[in-house]
């Protein structure tokens, strides 16, 4: 299962996830509303953490994303608000880097809302609908995922804490296309800092 950790801020805590954790990937909000929002300050400290790095957006604009790109060497961007599918078809034509589609769920997915941009992001990613976007760590209905249609594959996130574990493995085995998690506001000891020891005892029961 791969392991993204979002909402990651302080450098000092990102180098040691990095050195204790090792995630697949990290997260870096850039939305301005959000407790754990990244600044360009920085920028030159998050180049020195070798971890693969998403960053994660609401609504901007294509230039801002392209400069938050190159400003902090993202590998990938998690696009959390209403962006349309002709806006994800102009950004791949601008980046070759990984693109993640949120789909904030509240009581039931309208999975034809999806189709559009099967074919045109990397990964969807499924959140508990809140107005701040994410962050709220509360839990959606995981059963809806059972009637998944499509083959594109996806993260898990929302509320996901060291007790999901075993209900997180029961899905992955019936759902392949669930292939990883997001971990964020469960593991913290507040916005945008990382319990490292919580972390490390997720990722040991979940990769058992």
């Amino acid at each position: 299962m791969i392991i993204k950790v979002c909402g990651m801020r302080e450098p000092a805590n990102m180098l040691a996830l990095e050195k204790s954790i090792k995630p697949d990937w990290m997260g870096l909000i850039f939305y301005a509303k959000s407790p754990r929002f990244v600044s360009s300050e920085i920028a030159s400290k998050t180049a020195e953490i070798t971890i693969p790095k998403v960053g994660v957006f609401v609504n901007e604009s294509l230039d801002y994303l392209l400069e938050k790109i190159n400003e902090f060497q993202l590998a990938a961007v998690q696009l959390h608000g209403n962006e349309s599918a002709a806006f994800v078809k102009e950004l791949k034509l601008k980046t070759d880097v990984k693109i993640w589609k949120v789909i904030s769920v509240g009581s039931s997915i309208d999975w034809e809302t999806l189709r559009d941009y099967v074919g045109l992001v990397d990964c969807f990613l499924f959140d508990t609908a809140t107005k701040n976007h994410g962050g709220s760590g509360k839990k959606f209905n995981w059963q809806l995922l059972h009637e998944y249609p499509f083959d594109v594959i996806f993260l898990l996130s929302g509320g996901i804490d060291e007790d999901s574990v075993i209900e997180i493995k029961k899905y992955s085995e019936v759902i392949p296309q669930l292939i990883g998690v997001d971990l964020n506001s469960k593991f913290e000891v507040e916005p945008g800092l990382k319990n490292i020891e919580k972390l490390k005892a997720f990722k040991n029961t979940l990769l058992k």
